[in-house]
């Protein structure tokens, strides 16, 4: 899968300065691309690059890896990757080769993928920090664990092995966490993208449906645009609703039924997140609107908070005291609210978060709390606000009337220096909003 809408070369060579600078002339970074996955036997799924490796190059093949040597005279920013080969190429397509690689990425070499074995012990000696994700790819951390015991096998004939290993994340995740005016176009390009692909769905809802035709309207949409799903596409219909990542999407939506969608496209390698929850005959029942009703206002609330200098359990928070005074006032929770919340009796209706940081990755990168402290918003955070509520259809002394009935109301929200942006404009958000627009399809 191409990630498309690179940035400049000048880009990722900033981002690339900025986090050298950040580890010091005696470190070295090792960065693997992602490794491609056997779907069976010798078809693979499609590929998606590691978003670091993305980030830092831009650069889209398997069987690379980017190692940044911060202050080596012959070269800091070096790209080991495939040879160019014609007979390979002919199947899977051009490759850019280490050749092609030092122009098109901006890099000072580029080495073949083969010769990493030769070199990077080389480059590894008289560093004395080596940041690398430990953990993610074992395989590749068995061959990096290899290439330091042969530097530390010299330390007789004077060489000098690292001596401390640190997590790449504590440096570059606080940078992707920020997005700049670049990162915000592309996110906001997938925004749009991702409310038409919504929008089509509600135009094609209709008793009868089953949720995998309207996952096609959806993943139609995206792909039209030179997008692909940030993430497999949720349409639950029914009780189907109230499994947070349901993933079948074959049922059928029976009249009465509400459908949730939660779905968002890709573009330029930048996600957005969208969830609507809608009746597929275009009208809530009053149980529905009830439930629909009280999200959405814990929707607005929680939203109204995202501004630079308040902390993000805030927006949880202030989410959770809605849903809590509506659960109370329609019945589903009895006692008083600051007990319910304390004792956190409410999980059994709302069970996850109201919202993540969202960039690269759909759940993106980046600390929520400080020392302990749930951290202060500033700008160039973008995350989402998905407060729901979920009454399963087995749920114990619940009316049922509200059984099977599942809600949730998702957007992207980025912080400015003076409030936010929505990335996610456009689509009928309210239960009037909703039905005025299927009435009109």
């Amino acid at each position: 899968m191409s990630l498309n809408a690179k940035f400049s070369a000048a880009t990722y060579a900033r981002r690339r300065r900025q986090l050298m600078r950040m580890a010091g002339d005696d470190a070295i970074l090792v960065l693997p691309a992602a490794p491609e996955r056997v779907r069976s036997r010798d078809t693979h799924f499609p590929y998606r690059q590691d978003s670091d490796l993305w980030y830092l190059a831009g650069f889209e093949e398997p069987d690379a890896v980017l190692v940044l040597v911060p202050g080596r005279a012959h070269g800091e920013t070096l790209l080991f990757c495939r040879e160019r080969d014609p007979d390979r190429e002919a199947w899977d397509g051009p490759r850019v080769g280490p050749e092609g690689a030092v122009d098109a990425l901006g890099l000072d070499d580029a080495y073949p993928i083969d010769d990493l074995d030769e070199i990077l012990p080389g480059l590894l000696e008289g560093r004395s920090r080596v940041y690398y994700h430990f953990g993610r790819d074992t395989d590749f951390d068995l061959k990096l664990i290899g290439w330091l015991n042969r530097v530390r096998a010299q330390v007789r004939l004077g060489a000098q092995p690292p001596h401390e290993f640190l997590e790449l994340g504590h440096l570059l995740d606080e940078m992707r966490l920020f997005k700049s005016r670049e990162e915000l176009r592309l996110m906001k390009r997938a925004g749009r993208i991702s409310v038409e692909a919504h929008a089509a769905v509600m135009r094609a809802a209709r008793p009868g449906v089953h949720e995998y035709e309207l996952q096609a309207e959806l993943e139609y949409v995206f792909r039209r645009h030179d997008a692909a799903p940030a993430y497999e596409s949720i349409v639950g219909a029914g009780d189907n609703a109230c499994v947070l990542h349901y993933r079948a999407n074959r049922a059928k939506a029976d009249a009465g039924d509400l459908v949730l969608v939660d779905a968002g496209a890709e573009f330029g390698g930048y996600a957005a997140d969208i969830t609507r929850t809608f009746p597929v005959d275009g009208v809530f029942s009053a149980e529905q609107r009830a439930l629909h009703d009280v999200v959405a206002q814990a929707h607005a609330e929680a939203a109204a908070q995202a501004r630079p200098g308040v902390a993000y359990g805030v927006i949880h928070d202030t989410a959770v005291a809605v849903l809590v005074e509506g659960l109370l006032r329609l019945g589903l929770l009895k006692g008083k609210a600051a007990k319910l919340i304390a004792e956190g009796a409410y999980k059994r209706f709302y069970p996850h978060k109201t919202g993540h940081w969202i960039g690269l990755d759909v759940h993106d990168v980046g600390d929520y709390r400080i020392d302990g402290e749930s951290r202060l918003l500033e700008p160039g955070m973008v995350f989402t606000v998905e407060p729901g509520l979920y009454v399963p259809a087995d749920a114990r002394g619940v009316a049922d009337k509200w059984r099977g009935i599942g809600i949730r109301i998702e957007d992207d929200f980025a912080i400015t220096r003076d409030g936010h942006e929505l990335l996610t404009p456009g689509l009928p958000r309210s239960a009037d909003e909703i039905e005025d627009f299927m009435a009109s399809r």
